[in-house]
């Protein structure tokens, strides 16, 4: 496997940071990996899926969301439609520097977030979502009602999320507030795997079946049975990538 560092031009202006892991052989298909709330493109998770999948033949470009790990902007100043964009902005370097997406994958927010911006990467063959929220606005109860009563008093509060400290502005909450994902998924008519564990804690099972209820065939569920919602186990993640392989088989030419 080999690595390349990017930086991808976003429409707001700045650069968001990225990499592509490529097979030392040709590649199979392109895949593209949004990362969770508030993770980055080198959390554990999203570099061991992205490991597996360039074992079965997949070439992946994983990136940071504005405002994160070493992309450019403010996290502050980003909100869901602005992972949107940055969605739409990934796909866009692929499509004009290897190849469009085949596969769209996306880890808890990250994959409604891809979900959203569906509409915008035509040529994706396929979408994986992995302990997604089936709407934005289960991020306000990650928030917490103390800290969401700060902000909408007085328009920003330091939040603690996994143990670190962001600043969040109420513009986010208005942001979550007016998404309509569901809908989205509704439109979608790709297809769709949604991965989920039974335990998760911080996105319930209840926002798979959510989706799943959602969405039109083709449209599958594979359990993650004891995972966590970070996926830091390693065999998790390796399963997490196996499944999606074989999964992807039945829809993408090359990936055979």
């Amino acid at each position: 496997m080999k690595t390349i560092p990017i930086q991808i031009p976003a429409s707001s202006g700045i650069s968001l940071a990225a990499r592509l892991d490529l097979p030392d052989d040709t590649y199979r298909a392109t895949v593209l990996f949004a990362h969770c709330f508030t993770c980055g493109k080198d959390v554990l998770a999203a570099s061991r899926i992205s490991r597996g999948l360039v074992a079965q033949g997949f070439a992946v470009l994983r990136f940071d969301f504005a405002g994160i790990g070493a992309s450019e902007g403010e996290f502050a100043d980003t909100n869901f439609s602005s992972n949107i964009q940055d969605v739409a902005d990934a796909a866009e370097w692929l499509r004009a520097h290897y190849k469009a997406p085949d596969l769209v994958i996306g880890h808890s927010l990250g994959g409604t977030a891809v979900l959203a911006a569906s509409s915008r990467l035509p040529e994706a063959r396929g979408y994986v979502t992995v302990g997604s929220p089936s709407d934005p606005r289960h991020m306000l109860e990650l928030i917490g009602a103390p800290s969401l009563q700060v902000i909408e008093r007085e328009g920003a509060a330091d939040v603690n999320l996994e143990g670190r400290v962001f600043h969040i502005r109420k513009q986010f909450l208005n942001d979550v507030q007016a998404q309509q994902v569901l809908q989205q998924v509704g439109r979608l008519h790709k297809p769709l795997l949604i991965m989920h564990a039974p335990g998760d804690r911080t996105v319930p099972i209840s926002h798979a079946t959510a989706l799943f209820q959602a969405a039109a065939h083709p449209k599958s569920f594979i359990s993650l049975g004891e995972a966590d919602h970070l996926v830091t186990n390693k065999v998790d993640a390796e399963f997490i990538a196996e499944m999606i392989s074989a999964w992807s088989k039945r829809y993408i030419e090359g990936a055979l």
